[in-house]
């Protein structure tokens, strides 16, 4: 099959499947994009998940990173196209049919079954990219600050543990190539 089709194809399947948003599906695009296909590493595929969390908008754009790593400025408008136009027009869809239903007792049952689903699935999500990025004692140590200062730490915007566990990374880190000193 040609790539930009399977670009295609393969970010449209992800599309339909995100439910409760696009990390609900990174597990799944990792085994897509990193053992299927091969498009990219697994170090690759946590860097660019990681340029997705702290850029500015929604972090499944990186899917057109991915998507120019495969093919170039076709293969990121075919990624852009493939995850967010079948979802967009399935939620549109599924939102009218929604409001026609307001009040409805399979309405209200069908919102508490989802939710947990979505917690599972965005909760795969992170144990798939932490399974790349942890390799290590530093690593491990890193996580945990950064979960805790996350978690306990209300009143500090999240980014500056994220940014704060990179510094400490890349001081500590750089030129070793593994997580343990």
């Amino acid at each position: 099959m040609n790539a930009n089709l399977s670009v295609l194809a393969v970010f449209s399947l992800l599309s339909v499947l995100a439910v409760g948003g696009g990390a609900a599906v990174l597990p799944e695009t990792k085994a897509l994009v990193v053992n299927e296909y091969h498009w990219l590493t697994d170090d690759q595929f946590r860097d660019i998940y990681g340029l997705g969390q702290v850029v500015p908008g929604p972090n499944m754009l990186m899917v057109m990173v991915i998507g120019y790593h495969v093919t170039g400025y076709l293969g990121a408008l075919l990624a852009y196209l493939g995850f967010f136009v079948p979802a967009g027009v399935i939620s549109w869809g599924a939102s009218r049919v929604w409001d026609h239903f307001e009040g409805s007792p399979w309405r209200v049952s069908l919102q508490k079954g989802m939710a947990p689903l979505v917690i599972g699935l965005m909760a795969a999500g992170a144990i798939a990219i932490a399974r790349t990025a942890i390799d290590g004692q530093l690593t491990v140590a890193i996580a945990v600050g950064a979960f805790i200062g996350v978690y306990f730490i209300k009143r500090v915007n999240p980014a500056f543990f994220v940014l704060g566990g990179g510094l400490i990374g890349l001081v500590l880190l750089s030129g070793t190539g593994a997580g343990t000193p």
